[in-house]
């Protein structure tokens, strides 16, 4: 749990530097760094999903994930969570932003920060191992990243910060109770999907589509590889 609690500060800080310097870049620079950013997490998302050894595993995860997500309607519940917290703690001013800027900055950050394979694997060597150095490794970049998003989207950014120790400090927790029961397939298959859900996300934060990819509902697909693996070894 140290380990969490670092990279939960590295957020809440990288993104309040970059909320400092926020009125200080023009709209047009404030895009452009969207769009890199984009870029960026595009490259994340790939390099995670190439590393998958069943390709069958990851599709099945991502449509019965996203079916489930799409029944609970988790995209919904985080915006709605989003929502609430601005409401809350600013009483609708962001310092110039919007509502809707709050939000999607608070979507996109809690899911560029909590997805992916450092995350998976940083969270299995601590639970497990008691081995910190992913999760330091990782709380680096995410300082770095949440400079840059913080400059481009706001607070929402900020708030992220709370989802980040609730979700990666549970995901910590949980390996440490299961993770003897995990699989390096499954591990693997787990970082694959993330980096599918992370390949969503880029594109929304490129404009690449004309309806945004609701890439919160696809969250439930991270945990399937577990139950694909385990029933994999029972039919083998």
């Amino acid at each position: 749990m140290p380990a969490v609690l670092v990279n939960t500060f590295t957020v809440l800080a990288g993104s309040l530097i970059g909320i400092l310097f926020r009125n200080r870049l023009k709209e047009s620079l404030r895009k452009a760094v969207m769009k890199a950013l984009g870029l960026c997490t595009f490259l994340i998302g790939i390099s995670s999903a190439i590393e998958t050894q069943n390709l069958l595993c990851v599709i099945v995860c991502m449509v019965v994930g996203t079916v489930l997500g799409e029944l609970l309607r988790i995209d919904d519940g985080i915006e709605h969570a989003g929502d609430a917290i601005k409401a809350k703690l600013l009483r609708g001013k962001t310092g110039g932003g919007t509502m809707e800027s709050f939000t999607e900055g608070f979507v996109s950050a809690c899911i560029l920060f909590c997805i992916g394979s450092m995350t998976i694997m940083g969270s299995l060597e601590a639970g497990i191992r008691h081995n910190y150095s992913i999760i330091y490794a990782k709380s680096m970049l995410d300082f770095v990243s949440s400079m840059a998003f913080g400059a481009a989207m706001g607070f929402g950014v900020t708030c992220s910060a709370a989802f980040v120790l609730v979700f990666q400090g549970a995901l910590t927790l949980l390996a440490g109770v299961l993770g003897s029961l995990l699989s390096d397939a499954a591990v693997t298959e787990m970082s694959a999907v993330g980096g599918v859900i992370l390949i969503g996300m880029a594109l929304n934060m490129l404009e690449c589509s004309r309806e945004r990819i609701k890439v919160a509902n696809m969250l439930p697909a991270i945990f399937l590889p577990i139950l694909w693996t385990a029933v994999s070894s029972l039919l083998k």
